[in-house]
C-alpha cells in the first residue's frame, strides 16, 4: 500500500490545510486493498453469467431429449387418414397404436333413443300427475308433479335432476309447447321406456261472479264426455275460516290425511265426483253439467250464502282418457354395425375406440354399396409422425450445435481481446469430455434382465447369438521383406467350425488377383484354407489356434520380397450362431462381459450399473440391419438374501432407539458386513466374522465392539432369526444409523436372465447425423427419413431403451447442466457463489474498518487543523509580549 504525504502549507497563512482532500486520498490508499477482491468478484459474476447461459442451452437440449425418449412424446404419436371421409373420420391415434393399413365398411350408425310428450299450450300450462322412465337397463324413476313442479318448466328440472339419464328439453312452436326426452346412453342399450304415465293438464276451476248476499258457485274446466276418467285431487274451502277440504279422485279410502276425502277407485267421473262431493257434508253440493258444445264440467255451489261461504278452490283433477301428454318415441335406439378388417362388431356410439388398438374414429354414414351389392371398404391408415419425429430431430441438432458453439467461444478471447470467463476452466474442459463421450456413446442392441448388484450374484447356463449379416474376418498382415515372406491372418473366430460365406481375393505382388468363393465344399476354416492352398496362386494358408483359444486363418506368401507381397481384401463372414458357456471359474456377470468380448464374434459387452441394478449389454459392432443380433439366453442368476434393518422401535426422549434385521434360519451361513453409528459417535463397520458366520456370530461381534447398543440373536414364533438392536441411551442421542450389506448365502433365489431387444441402430451415424470438425452436428434429413420408413421400431429403441443412447444422453445432460444439484454447472455455480459470500464479507468487513478509520482520521485531522489555524494568533501573541517586556517592536524594522 503506498503512503499519502500532508501538505500543511505555511504555519503563519491562517489558512491550515484541506482535511476532506486530505482524508479522501488516505481513504483511497486503505481501498485498495480491496481491489483484487472486487476484481475477482467482477470475474466470479461473469463466469455466473456464462454458466447461466450455458445451463439454458443444456436445459432446451435436455428438452428436446425428453420428447424423444418420453413414452407418450413424439416418437409414440401417430398419424391417421380416412379414404372416404363422408363415412369415416379419424379423431386420436394413441401410443399404443401400430402402423398399419386397415378396412372398415359400415353398415348402419349407431342410434340414440328419444321421443316426446303430447302438446300442451303453453310452458306454464298447469299440469298433474306423475311418469316412471327408464333409460335402458338402468333404474326406473318416478316424477310425481306437486306445486314446486306442476308445469312443462317444472316437469323438465324434475326429470334432468333425477339421474335416471334422460335429457328433458323444451320444444316450442306455432302449436304450443313440448317436453322432448333424449336417452343419455347411446345404442340398443339406452333405449326410453315409460312404464307409467298419467301427466295431464290440470282441469282448472272458474268461480262465477257473486253478490255479497248469494251463494258462491264455479265450475271445473269441461272434459270430452261425462265417462271419461279423471284423476287427481281438488282442493275445496268454504269461507275463510273453515277447513281446506282435499277430495282425492280414484283412490281407495284412507285415515292416513287430516281433511283428505278418498273417493274410492271406483268414483272418477264427473258425475260419480259430483254425487260424491254433494254427498261429502262438506258444505257444498256439486253437479254435473253438459255443456252446449256436448262436454261435461263439473259445477260447484256453497251451502252458505255471502262471504261467508265464498268458495276457494284449487283443481288437480286431469282428464286421463284423453292422455292429454302421451309418450310418442320418435328414435329407436340401436348399435352400429360394422366390420374391421372384415371382423364383424358393433358399437353403442359413432365415436369408436379400439376397434382397431389405440385408435378412435367417428363414423359419419353407411358405407355406399357397391354394385355387386357389398359395402365399400374405407382404407383406414396409421402412419407413425415421421415429419414431428423429424421436426424434432432438426430442433435436437440446432440446439445440440448452439450449445457446442456457446462451449467452444469459452475456450477463446472475446470481442477486446480478454480471455472469455470460463478461459481455461476445468469446468469447460469436463462439459466438452461429457458432451463428446455422450455424442460417442454407441446404442446397445439389447440388455440382459437386471441383477441386485450387492448380492454375490453367480451365473450359470449359456448364452447363444447370432449377428445377423455375420462377423466380418477382415485381413491385416506384414508386407514382408528380403529376407522375410509376406504373412497375414484374418480375425480370430470362437470355433473353427463355423460356417463361413463371402469370398476373399488374394493378390501376389504385381500378379493377378484371384478371388477364392466360399461354398459348401470350403466353409469352414479347414476347408477355406486348404481351397486357398490348393488354388496354386502362391500361398499357403493354414488354420492357427491362438493362446487365447480363437481360430485364425494364416496366409503365407511362398515368395519374399516386395515380389511376394500379398494384397488381401476379405469379404469372410462367419454366420454361425456363437454359445458363450459361463466359466465355473469366473461365473459373474462381469466373467460374461470378459467372456463374449474374448469371443471375438462381433458383439461388444459391457456391464452397466444404475441404482443397485447391474445389466449387461450386448453391441453389434456392424450397424445397421446386417448387424442385428439374434439371442437366446439360457443363464440362471443365483442370488444371496440381502439382511437388511428395519427400525421397527423408534425412540422417545424416554425411550431407547431399536430395530431388527434378518428373519432367515439360525444358522445360514451369512457374508458381509454391517455399519453401526449411534448417536452422533463415529460410525463403525463390523465384518462377519469367519469363526461363526451366523447370526449369533454378528450379534456377537456387535456387542464385542462396544459400541453402545446391544445385539440379541431372536426366534420368531415360525421360526426364523433376527438380529434384535437396542441403543444403549435414550432419546435422539442414542438414535441408530444401521447399513447392511450383510448377505444371507445359504438363502438363495435363482431366476432366469432374459435377453430383450432394443434396436439394431448402435449411433448417432445411423439416424443421418454426422459430428463435424468442431463438435457440431449436421443432420441429413433424407438419410433420417429412410430410417424412419425402414426401421421406425430401432429409432424407438434407440432413444428409449432403460439402457440405450437416448436415455444414457439424456442422463449425461442432466448431470452436466443446472437442472441438477449434482450438475457439473450447479457445483461450479455453486462454487462460485461460495467464494463471491467468502469475497463479499471480506469487502464489507474492509469497508466497515476503512469507515471507522475515515472517521477517526476525519476528527484527528480537523482538531489539527484547527491547531494549525491558531498558531498565527498565539505567535502574535508571543510577539506581543516579547515587545511589552523588551520594549522592541519586531514590526518597525521588519
Amino acid at each position: 500500500m503506498g503512503t499519502v504525504g500532508l501538505s500543511f502549507g505555511s504555519p503563519t497563512s491562517w489558512a491550515g490545510f484541506d482535511v476532506s482532500t486530505t482524508v479522501s486520498a488516505i481513504v483511497a490508499n486503505l481501498q485498495n486493498v480491496e481491489t483484487p477482491w472486487k476484481t475477482q468478484l467482477t470475474s466470479l459474476q461473469s463466469q455466473d453469467t456464462a454458466i447461466s447461459s450455458l445451463g439454458t442451452l443444456f436445459s432446451n437440449l435436455s428438452n428436446d431429449m425428453s420428447s424423444l425418449t418420453d413414452f407418450q412424446g413424439v416418437i409414440a404419436q401417430k398419424e391417421g387418414s380416412s379414404s372416404d371421409q363422408n363415412v369415416l373420420t379419424l379423431t386420436a391415434a394413441d401410443s399404443t397404436a401400430i402402423a398399419g393399413t386397415h378396412t372398415v365398411q359400415v353398415k348402419n350408425l349407431a342410434q340414440t333413443s328419444s321421443g316426446y310428450l303430447a302438446v300442451v299450450p303453453k310452458t306454464s300450462t298447469l299440469l298433474t300427475g306423475s311418469i316412471t322412465l327408464q333409460a335402458g337397463t338402468g333404474t326406473p324413476q318416478t316424477i310425481t308433479l306437486d306445486s314446486s313442479n306442476n308445469s312443462l318448466t317444472g316437469l323438465e328440472g324434475a326429470i334432468n335432476a333425477s339421474g335416471v339419464g334422460i335429457t328433458a328439453s323444451i320444444l316450442t312452436d306455432s302449436s304450443g309447447s313440448r317436453l322432448t326426452l333424449v336417452s343419455g346412453t347411446s345404442g340398443a342399450g339406452g333405449d326410453i321406456t315409460v312404464s307409467a304415465n298419467s301427466i295431464g293438464q290440470a282441469l282448472g276451476y272458474t268461480s262465477a261472479a257473486s253478490t255479497g248476499s248469494g251463494f258462491s258457485t264455479g265450475t271445473v274446466a269441461s272434459v270430452a264426455a261425462s265417462t271419461d276418467t279423471l284423476s287427481g285431487s281438488l282442493s275445496i274451502q268454504v269461507g275463510t275460516g273453515g277447513p281446506t277440504e282435499t277430495i282425492v279422485v280414484g283412490v281407495a279410502p284412507s285415515s292416513s290425511a287430516a281433511n283428505t276425502i278418498y273417493t274410492g277407485s271406483g268414483v272418477n267421473t264427473i258425475s260419480g265426483i259430483a254425487g260424491f262431493i254433494t254427498n261429502a257434508s262438506i258444505g257444498v253440493s256439486a253437479a254435473a253439467v253438459t255443456n252446449s258444445d256436448g262436454t261435461s264440467s263439473l259445477s260447484l255451489t256453497s251451502g252458505t250464502s255471502g262471504t261467508a261461504g265464498a268458495l276457494t278452490v284449487t283443481s288437480a283433477l286431469a282428464d286421463t282418457t284423453t292422455s292429454a301428454l302421451g309418450f310418442t318415441s320418435s328414435v329407436s335406439g340401436a348399435d352400429a354395425t360394422l366390420w374391421v378388417d372384415g371382423v364383424k362388431t358393433t358399437s353403442a356410439s359413432n365415436t369408436v375406440a379400439n376397434a382397431i388398438s389405440g385408435v378412435t374414429f367417428q363414423l359419419l354414414a353407411p358405407s355406399t354399396t357397391e354394385s355387386d351389392g357389398s359395402l365399400e371398404q374405407v382404407q383406414v391408415v396409421i402412419a407413425n409422425d415421421n415429419t414431428g419425429v423429424e421436426s424434432t430431430f432438426s430442433t435436437m441438432v440446432s440446439d445440440y450445435n448452439s450449445l457446442i458453439s456457446a462451449v467452444n467461444t469459452q475456450e477463446g478471447l472475446d470481442s477486446s481481446n480478454h480471455a472469455e470467463p470460463l478461459f481455461g476452466s476445468p469446468t469447460l474442459s469436463l462439459l466438452q469430455q461429457q458432451l463428446l463421450n455422450g455424442l460417442n456413446q454407441q446404442n446397445p442392441n439389447g440388455n440382459l434382465d437386471s441383477i441386485t448388484a450387492n448380492t454375490d450374484t453367480t451365473l450359470a447356463g449359456s448364452i447363444a447369438i447370432t449377428v445377423a449379416g455375420g462377423f466380418a474376418l477382415d485381413y491385416s498382415g506384414s508386407a514382408g521383406s528380403e529376407a522375410a515372406a509376406s504373412t497375414g491372418t484374418l480375425n480370430s473366430i470362437a470355433n473353427s467350425g463355423d460356417i463361413l460365406s463371402g469370398s476373399i481375393s488374394i493378390q501376389v505382388g504385381s500378379g493377378t488377383a484371384q478371388t477364392i468363393t466360399v461354398g459348401k465344399s470350403n466353409d469352414t476354416l479347414a476347408t477355406l484354407a486348404n481351397a486357398i492352398t490348393a488354388a496354386g496362386i502362391g500361398v499357403t494358408a493354414s488354420v492357427v489356434t491362438n493362446s487365447d483359444g480363437l481360430s485364425s486363418l494364416s496366409l503365407l506368401s511362398g515368395t519374399s520380397g516386395a515380389a511376394g507381397s500379398l494384397t488381401v481384401d476379405s469379404s469372410i463372414l462367419d454366420t454361425s450362431q456363437q454359445t458363450i458357456t459361463v466359466n465355473s471359474a469366473d461365473n459373474t456377470i462381469s466373467g460374461l462381459e470378459s467372456a463374449i468380448n474374448a469371443a471375438n464374434i462381433g458383439v461388444s459387452a459391457n456391464v452397466v450399473t444404475s441404482d443397485g441394478e447391474s445389466s449387461l449389454t450386448l453391441t453389434s459392432q456392424t450397424a445397421g440391419s446386417a448387424g442385428a443380433l439374434t439371442v437366446n439366453s439360457s443363464l440362471n442368476a443365483t442370488s444371496a438374501s440381502p439382511l437388511s434393518y428395519g427400525n421397527t422401535d423408534p425412540y422417545t426422549d424416554s425411550t431407547p432407539d431399536g430395530g431388527s434385521m434378518g428373519g432367515f434360519a439360525g444358522t445360514d451361513v451369512l457374508s458381509g458386513s454391517v455399519v453401526v453409528q449411534v448417536g452422533s459417535g463415529t460410525a463403525t463397520t463390523i465384518q462377519v466374522p469367519s469363526s461363526n458366520a451366523t447370526l449369533a456370530g454378528v450379534a456377537g461381534a456387535i456387542n464385542d465392539a462396544n459400541l453402545g447398543v446391544t445385539a440379541t440373536p431372536t426366534e420368531s414364533a415360525n421360526g426364523a432369526w433376527s438380529i434384535e438392536l437396542v441403543s444403549s441411551t435414550n432419546g435422539s442421542a442414542g438414535a441408530l444409523s444401521i447399513t447392511s450389506s450383510l448377505l444371507d448365502t445359504t438363502n438363495t433365489t435363482k431366476t432366469t436372465l432374459k435377453y430383450s431387444n432394443s434396436s439394431d441402430i448402435n449411433s448417432l451415424t445411423s439416424l443421418g447425423i454426422s459430428i463435424n470438425d468442431d463438435g457440431s452436428m449436421t443432420l441429413d434429413t433424407t438419410s433420417l427419413d429412410s430410417v424412419l420408413n425402414a426401421d421406425y421400431s430401432g429409432v424407438v429403441g434407440f432413444f428409449q431403451n432403460a439402457n440405450g443412447w437416448g436415455q444414457t444422453f439424456s442422463t449425461m445432460l442432466t448431470n452436466s447442466g443446472t437442472s441438477s444439484s449434482t450438475g457439473i454447472l450447479s457445483l461450479a455455480s455453486a462454487s462460485n457463489s461460495n467464494i463471491e459470500s467468502t469475497l463479499n464479507a471480506d469487502i464489507s468487513k474492509e469497508g466497515l474498518l476503512i469507515s471507522a478509520q475515515q472517521k477517526s482520521l476525519t476528527a484527528e485531522l480537523n482538531s489539527a487543523n484547527e491547531i494549525m489555524q491558531e498558531i498565527p494568533t498565539q505567535l502574535q501573541g508571543v510577539n506581543e509580549l516579547y515587545s511589552a517586556i523588551t520594549g522592541y517592536n519586531q514590526q518597525t524594522n521588519g
